[in-house]
Parts: structure tokens; sequence; C-alpha cells
């Protein structure tokens, strides 16, 4: 009973705290419960399940971290200030916050653990997979990528039953072909960082997500993703506020 009473009061102190901030939710039924995600902006999200909350990438610019829930684990996928923001991690770390990043973020965020491309942990009972994330195509003027190959990281996270594929900065590139069993992913689709509309739905096809968010969007038209992938059934775009 206790432990049902501190149930109840984790989901409404998280609730109301994330409705005074009035960001839009989804929640994905689990075998091991409901998943929650919230939209915070760009590249900025927050997963809550069995009592865990979870932030992929937070940065002050998309919301006052001051008024969110503290963080049990903290992922990063690199260490651009659109991804990695210090003063954001430490209005939610608490005692006991876990953080999980790549190499190069550690010069700007102490106390991270490091995934590399490949790697792989754990926190209770979500597993945590380091994927690649990296351009091809897309270059800065002296010709050099803007996400260089082997710096920074895609996550798959799952909770229970479900695979959530959070991409980071990245191309369709050829590693999405080994993602298996994906339900949800989170694809970014803004120039010249990452994807066009064409360069996402040429990665929907790679590894057939359940569900796809388009996020890191900038001033992306979402509708012509939505036009390229209005044949693939088995594949649900949902458009969220995340430029």
């Amino acid at each position: 009973m206790r432990s049902l009473i501190a149930l109840v009061v984790f989901l409404l102190l998280s609730f109301s705290l994330l409705a005074e901030n009035n960001f839009q939710t989804d929640v994905i039924k689990t075998s091991a419960g409901s998943l929650k995600i919230t939209f915070l902006g760009h590249a900025s999200l927050i997963f809550e399940f069995n009592k865990q909350i979870i932030y992929v990438d937070p940065v002050s610019k998309y919301a006052d971290y001051s008024k969110l829930p503290k963080a049990d684990l903290i992922l990063i996928t690199h260490q651009h200030g659109d991804h990695l923001d210090q003063k954001a991690i430490e209005m939610i770390k608490k005692n006991g916050t876990k953080l999980f990043c790549n190499e190069a973020s550690l010069s700007i965020t102490a106390g991270g653990s490091v995934l590399k491309n490949g790697e792989t942990a754990s926190y209770k009972e979500i597993k945590i997979s380091a994927v690649p994330a990296y351009n091809i195509a897309n270059k800065s003027e002296n010709g050099e990528v803007f996400h260089p190959k082997g710096i920074g990281n895609g996550y798959v996270l799952t909770f229970a039953n479900v695979n959530v594929y959070i991409a980071g900065d990245t191309e369709n590139i050829p590693e999405m072909k080994n993602l298996k069993g994906i339900d949800i992913a989170f694809l970014p689709m803004n120039l010249p960082y990452t994807m066009t509309p064409t360069m996402v739905a040429d990665a929907v096809k790679m590894f057939n997500p359940k569900i796809l968010y388009p996020y890191h969007t900038g001033n992306t038209d979402v509708n012509e993703l939505v036009k390229l992938l209005k044949d693939k059934k088995n594949c649900e775009v949902r458009i969220r506020k995340m430029k």
C-alpha cells in the first residue's frame, strides 16, 4: 500500500510540474507499465518509466529546468551547445543522478560515464545502446562534415518490450540497417546539419519504426516528410513541437 501511495504521489508531482510548462506529451503502453514522453523542444526530451525520470539533451533554451522534475538518468548525444548545456544539467541533477555521454562531452560536463558507438549499459531496468551518429554529405564551408564519424552518439533505449531510437545529429547512415525491432524513432531533419525529408524517409525504410517523431526540425517543412511516407502504412508519423 505504501509503495502504491508513493507511486501516485510521484506521478501527480511530475505531471503537475510538466503541465505547468504546457509541453506536449504522449503515453506509450509497454509490458511493464506506461512510458510517458514529453517533448521539450529541438532535441530535448523527457521519458518517464516506472518512477524513473530520463532526460535526453537538456538545454535551457527549450525549457525552464528549475521547474521540471529532477533527473534519475541523463543522456547526452554529443557536445554541441544545442544538445549539451551544463546549466540545464545542474538544475536537474540530484544525488545519484547518472549521466551517459560521448567522450567529447566530458570537457564540458564533469562526472559523466562515456559510451562509445557500439557500447551498451543499463540503468535500473532500462537498457542503453550507443549507436553511430554522423554526417556523410553535409559539410561546412571548409569541407569538413558537421558531425564526424565516431564522435557523437545516437541511443537505443529499451523500456520493457518497447525499443526507442533517439538518433542524435546524423544523416541516413548505413548503420541504420542494423537497427532491429525499433518501435519509436526520433530522427533529426534540418539542413545543413542533419537530414532532408527525403533522407529521413530513406532512413525509415532502412529499419521500419512503428512510430516516427521528426525532431530537431528547424525550419524544415515537416509536411513534406508526411507526404513522402503517406504510403508507408506500418509507420505512423507523429508531429510534435520539436523545432
